[in-house]
């Protein structure tokens, strides 16, 4: 049996050896911005929402500067059954109605971001609250579906099409992490729900983010889902628009924001298991990284 004082040394040299393998990275990403998509069970699980914000904090206090993009879609699905309102999709998207989007924008906002933002401080690090409303942050152009017997009308969603990122710069300057909640108006300002993966895609590239990382329930991407062994650890563009088509539909819109990410100069983009505690840690300072990453060809 090892005495204590000796097992107190060998953790101290294994927590010794992490910080120091974590050299190269701190000063890779000092300085620079991160956006992190929050969502999954992440979103939900207490102890995981709580380890996401510790992640958060000491991302901030390393000197990187984490931007987070969520949105809410199970919350957004109790709020909206309480009130007796059922929630009907088309094609994968959440049909939404001028009664729908003042729910959504409310839990978005009032019960997801200010949850979030209050755990992230509580772990340390102060916050700046805001959605795709606020300071013409998000433009955004309704999403047209098309079906097999014509157009398919799923209400008010859209995409985002435009970004003004100076709310976003101005909260990072202040030394605080931005939450960001996905709704946006039209420029005729139609409020619109929009998807929050390809909306923090297109955040990470106003604000030239090194880094996109979309939380997931799953390891990674699967090249032939469900085999268990086509998991991907690394992508190229060209690889990723050849097997998109043929990706499980939950997937393709996590992968498209990966895929327009890096498209449009963000170097690199990621897709991550969010049951993991501390997986976005996992991924930046660790050398074999953590689910899938998509990089330029």
């Amino acid at each position: 049996m090892i005495p204590s004082s000796q097992q107190d040394q060998a953790l101290a040299a294994i927590k010794a050896e992490t910080l120091i393998e974590s050299l190269p990275w701190l000063q890779a990403f000092h300085g620079k911005v991160v956006v992190i998509k929050f969502g999954g069970n992440a979103m939900v699980d207490e102890a995981l929402q709580k380890a996401f914000a510790e992640d958060m904090a000491y991302l901030r206090w390393v000197g990187i500067k984490p931007v987070v993009v969520h949105g809410g879609g199970p919350q957004i699905s109790a709020r909206l059954a309480e009130l007796g309102i059922q929630s009907e999709f088309r094609g994968g998207f959440r049909v939404t109605t001028d009664e729908t989007i003042t729910v959504v924008r409310d839990v978005l906002r009032e019960q997801i971001s200010a949850q979030l933002a209050g755990m992230i401080q509580a772990a340390g690090a102060d916050t700046a609250v805001m959605s795709g409303e606020d300071a013409n942050l998000f433009r955004a152009e309704k999403t047209v579906l098309e079906g097999e017997d014509g157009p398919i009308d799923i209400g008010l969603v859209g995409e985002v099409n435009t970004v003004n990122p100076r709310i976003v710069f101005e909260a990072l300057d202040a030394g605080r992490i931005p939450v960001v909640s996905t709704v946006a108006p039209t420029v005729g300002g139609e409020l619109l729900n929009v998807n929050a993966d390809l909306a923090a895609s297109s955040l990470a590239i106003a604000l030239g983010a090194e880094k996109l990382m979309v939380l997931t329930d799953v390891p990674g991407l699967y090249s032939d889902w469900p085999n268990r062994d086509s998991l991907v650890s690394e992508i190229s563009t060209s690889e990723l628009e050849e097997l998109l088509p043929k990706l499980e539909s939950g997937m393709i819109p996590k992968m498209q924001a990966c895929l327009q990410a890096v498209q449009g100069g963000v170097p690199r983009a990621h897709v991550i298991d969010g049951r993991t505690p501390h997986s976005i840690l996992l991924e930046i300072f660790t050398v074999n990284g953590f689910g899938t990453m998509v990089q330029p060809d």
